[in-house]
């Protein structure tokens, strides 16, 4: 738990490794919409046996650039996340509204390759299980997730390019949650229980400024 914390907040500094960047002549500022697909699992501890869920995820998106090579990024996402088990075909389905604060880097002009990179928080918003295993005892069938917060951090790369004022992007991004969402106290089940996913999203935005 300790390495995922210094994981964070070496997240959380990386822009600062980036301020010696020359200033642009005129800040860039962008307002879009992003969506797409999603596959999740948890990273349980004990393990449970199963395969990615799919899913989908979209929200609003705000770029501010004002310097060469770097920029950070605001979101406001709505993802869909959980598991599947194909042993039995159960599922739970985690739906949770996001907000992703990256740092924003990239390399080209009206082409641009991309990589956003940053903490990310959550809030659980709904909890739904489908088709229950007969009688099943197991934790993760019959317990609703307890915490509805969720962190961690969140890694993306892609290509993007400019018509006009218009940016259409392509991005696939991969998040990893450090907190879990079952209580991981000795007297548990699960010691671990963290949310991941993968993620591949079309957006588009429209530079305002």
């Amino acid at each position: 738990m300790k390495n995922n914390n210094y994981l964070l907040v070496l997240i959380i500094l990386f822009p600062l490794t980036l301020t010696a960047q020359q200033r642009l002549d005129k800040s860039e500022k962008y307002l879009g919409v992003s969506a797409g697909a999603t596959g999740a699992m948890v990273g349980f501890s004990p393990a449970v046996g199963q395969d990615y869920l799919l899913g989908y995820n979209g929200g609003f998106i705000y770029r501010y650039i004002a310097d060469t090579y770097v920029g950070v990024q605001i979101e406001l996402n709505y993802a869909r996340q959980g598991w599947h088990e194909p042993a039995t075909d159960f599922s739970r389905q985690l739906s949770y509204i996001e907000l992703p604060f990256l740092t924003h880097v990239y390399l080209g002009k009206k082409s641009r390759f991309i990589v956003n990179i940053g903490p990310q928080l959550g809030y659980l918003i709904n909890d739904r299980k489908t088709k229950t295993p007969a009688e099943s005892k197991e934790v993760q069938h019959v317990k609703q997730a307890q915490n509805s917060f969720d962190y961690g951090f969140a890694l993306g790369t892609g290509f993007c390019f400019s018509v006009n004022k218009n940016i259409f992007q392509l991005e696939a991004r991969a998040y990893y949650a450090m907190g879990d969402i079952y209580s991981n106290a000795k007297t548990e089940y699960f010691s671990r229980s963290n949310n991941m996913k993968l993620s591949l999203n079309l957006s588009w935005l429209l530079q305002v400024k």
